[in-house]
């Protein structure tokens, strides 16, 4: 009997030899080379200074990690937290993090690093989330809770979506040892790329992180470079320096489709367009005058700006909230009028016209804004381009820098009550005044729970707005990127409305 139990555990034995240890994923190899059409900013290596726009988000899906965020099919997917439950009271938030997550410098992801990333954070909508939040508590390393002053039915929308960084986590003991200047020229995250190399204005290097919870990324190195003019970025793909370049635009797009070998992605995205009229509430401006704003929006004929930069793939929608959002309310349009447009002047007092100031951009809406001035210029209202690069258009919009006219954009997900508290009530990130009505149903709304009722606040904000021509909504972005015959999956389009490719560890290469 022991002989044949010693021939069975032999023949075992060799059996498993012969079958081998079993598959193993395959280690991450070769480079894929962004063109970037903005220039980086540190700071957006910082999920606590995120300002309510999707830009850093381009390089948090990368070196970061939250406990919940958007995915492909899943647009809270459970990421760091593996999940989460809500009382019946609606008063306090728990999550379970995910179990053996580790940062970069190989420090445990713990409830003690949310709370701090909580308590840190300091970009867009923050102080609505202080303010409704009574305090955060560490139950133990894997459990962390949310406590409200009274239930709050967006905090998910604010927390576990790309509307604000807040639930993107940092880790605290390395923050505190290298502080935040330290942090942002060596970024540490628990996402499935880590920092190897920043040359402002130049390019972002990173390499795979190969022990992310998700899954080893197939890519070891991915490279962002900044290339501000669509031409050379164009360029750069024909010729192999770049794999995928963002934003193409007019005859260099209708150029990448012609191309052999390369693929236009038109990348359907949550980014509204609109020119903020800065100083309407100022009452010695041209501005508050409600008829100079619609002559405004008469002046331009989005329609043929579309057709002529977009290919025709962005949306007029004539709201800066996107339709997907919920409680969107769909304006009445604002037909293109230009005697209509010269008349409201007339009758405002600028029957010549009037010379109506600045007129701000960032360098990736430069060709929308030349386009926009152009039908302002036509009707009498003559500004001046004033473009900033992108970091510090949004930092002097922030602090209420800027003046008469800011192109504006976001593409943050959220819906419309995030989106109405960000650019359209008292006190807003990027509002320079405020209306009593308004600022009253946006309260109101805030800490209703029935979804009904409070749908039809925030479209009555909404028809307000409207009423009020707060705004000249443009449109919603088509967004024309191009990648090159190397790329097997580029990440565009992958989550939905998200702008920019991602998550990044599925990223692939052919052959791969």
């Amino acid at each position: 009997m022991r002989t044949v139990r010693s021939l069975f555990a032999t023949s075992f034995v060799l059996l498993l030899s012969a079958i081998g240890p079993g598959p193993v994923a395959a280690a991450p190899e070769g480079q894929i080379t962004w063109g970037i059409h903005i220039s980086l900013a540190p700071t957006w290596f910082d999920p606590a200074e995120t300002p309510g726009i999707a830009t850093p988000f381009m390089i948090l899906y990368a070196l970061h990690d939250a406990l919940v965020k958007p995915m492909p099919g899943n647009a809270m997917a459970p990421s760091l937290a593996e999940s989460w439950s809500l009382s019946k009271d609606g008063l306090v938030q728990e999550f379970v993090l995910r179990q053996g997550v580790k940062f970069h410098n190989g420090e445990p992801v713990t409830a003690d690093d949310v709370k701090f990333s909580f308590e840190r954070y300091r970009g867009a909508a923050n102080k609505v989330m202080k303010d409704k939040v009574a305090a955060v508590e560490v139950v133990d390393p894997g459990r962390v809770r949310f406590r409200f002053k009274e239930p709050w039915p967006d905090f998910m929308t604010y927390y576990g979506s790309l509307t604000t960084g807040a639930g993107w986590i940092v880790p605290r003991k390395y923050l505190e040892k290298v502080g935040d200047d330290g942090f942002k020229r060596a970024p540490v995250g628990a996402g499935p790329y880590r920092f190897v190399s920043f040359n402002p204005g130049v390019e972002l290097v990173l390499e795979a992180n190969e022990s992310y919870w998700r899954k080893s990324p197939s890519v070891k190195r991915l490279v962002l470079k900044s290339i501000p003019d669509e031409a050379t970025r164009l360029a750069m793909l024909k010729r192999g320096e770049a794999d995928v370049v963002y934003l193409l635009q007019s005859a260099l797009a209708e150029e990448a489709r012609r191309t052999a070998g390369l693929t236009l992605r038109p990348t359907p995205i949550v980014s509204t367009h609109w020119l903020a009229f800065l100083d309407q509430w100022d009452p010695k401006s041209p501005w508050a005058d409600r008829r100079v704003r619609l002559a405004a929006n008469h002046a331009i004929d989005r329609q043929i700006m579309n057709e002529a930069i977009t290919l025709g793939f962005s949306r007029i929608t004539w709201s800066i909230i996107p339709q997907s959002f919920d409680f969107y309310w769909q304006p009445p349009a604002y037909p293109y009028d230009p005697v209509r447009a010269k008349q409201l002047l007339a009758e405002a007092g600028y029957p010549k016209g009037f010379d109506a100031g600045d007129f701000w951009c960032e360098p990736a809406t430069a060709t929308m804004s030349e386009a926009a001035i152009g039908y302002l210029q036509a009707a009498g209202i003559r500004v001046r381009l004033r473009p900033l690069e992108r970091a510090a258009f949004f930092k002097g919009y922030q602090e209420k820098k800027l003046k008469d006219i800011a192109y504006t954009i976001t593409g943050a997900f959220g819906n419309a009550a995030t989106r109405i508290e960000t650019f359209v009530t008292s006190g807003g990130t990027y509002v320079y005044g405020g209306y009593p009505d308004i600022d009253g149903l946006f309260r109101e709304q805030a800490g209703e729970l029935d979804r009904k009722r409070r749908e039809a606040m925030l479209q009555r904000i909404q028809q307000l707005m409207h009423e009020k021509v707060m705004y000249a909504p443009i449109w919603e972005l088509g967004f024309i990127h191009a990648q090159g015959p190397r790329v097997a999956e580029s990440g565009l389009g992958l989550i939905l409305g998200w702008g920019f490719s991602a998550p990044y560890e599925d990223v692939k290469l052919k052959g791969k």
